[in-house]
């Protein structure tokens, strides 16, 4: 670097950052020196988290296009987009395959599958444009979950709309290869966070604290933050295609083991 040049951090805009995992990796990011704009419905919470952090914010609905279109004009203001973090996702019930609601299902694909292709679609000519003069690569890395690779009772809507999301990752990294954009997937397990199970059994607390009841060491948001900057902070021909973190404690989605974890024999 010559005297007197300065550099430019690099930019990464995260959706559903009013908490969480969102929440988490803003955080983490503002830590290492990025800039970071966080995305999500809720001002208030982002408001905090910027006066927290120092990071750029962004109030949109990523299931409304509109909004979407609004997130794309305002980052166009900002400057480059070295990396875009597809987090925004939830899980509405846990009912039958027969007895499940339909239109919590359709919430669970708007806003795990087909919100990631809008807001994809949106930032990609951003991201191409950082490429040139930038760190000569671009991210583009999803939040997936492990719901998206094992069935389990209970999961149908929500494993539906993950197996989605995993496929348009897959499909994403085939169409953009020749292009030094990394198309990256962590897909997490366990993690205990405020809003997660709270959300999904439409706000029956002990029902979402029994989730977590007597396991040893649940994820947390912060785990999965670490996975996800150290992803995108990687060296640019180093393509993580597929993170799966769990708790050690979780062998699968539907085989948990609650109290200590010991030897055997």
């Amino acid at each position: 670097m010559d005297e007197g040049e300065t550099v430019t951090a690099r930019r990464v805009v995260v959706t559903g950052a009013s908490s969480g995992i969102g929440a988490a990796t803003v955080r983490l990011f503002r830590a290492h020196g990025w800039n970071v704009v966080g995305v999500a419905r809720r001002t208030e919470r982002l408001e905090a988290l910027a006066a927290e952090t120092g990071c750029d914010m962004f109030t949109a609905d990523v299931t409304n296009q509109a909004d979407v279109d609004a997130l794309r004009d305002f980052l166009e203001t900002l400057g480059p987009i070295d990396a875009l973090v597809n987090n925004a996702g939830g899980a509405f019930g846990m009912a039958s395959v027969e007895d499940s609601d339909a239109d919590d299902w359709t919430r669970m694909f708007d806003v795990n599958v087909v919100s990631v292709k809008r807001v994809t679609s949106a930032l990609l000519p951003l991201l191409r444009r950082a490429i040139v003069g930038g760190a000569g690569h671009a991210d583009i890395l999803t939040v997936t979950s492990i719901a998206g690779h094992i069935a389990y009772e209970g999961g149908g809507g929500y494993n539906a709309a993950k197996f989605g999301s995993h496929a348009l990752v897959a499909v994403l990294r085939l169409e953009l290869a020749g292009e030094p954009i990394r198309v990256l997937e962590i897909a997490p397990g366990m993690v205990k966070t405020d809003e997660f199970s709270l959300v999904r059994f439409d706000g029956d607390e002990a029902r979402a604290a029994a989730v977590y009841d007597n396991v040893p060491n649940p994820l947390y948001a912060e785990d999965i933050a670490e996975a996800i900057v150290h992803s995108i902070e990687l060296p640019g021909y180093v393509n993580l295609d597929l993170v799966t973190i769990k708790p050690v404690a979780q062998a699968a989605p539907h085989k948990v083991i609650r109290g200590e974890l010991k030897p055997k024999g």
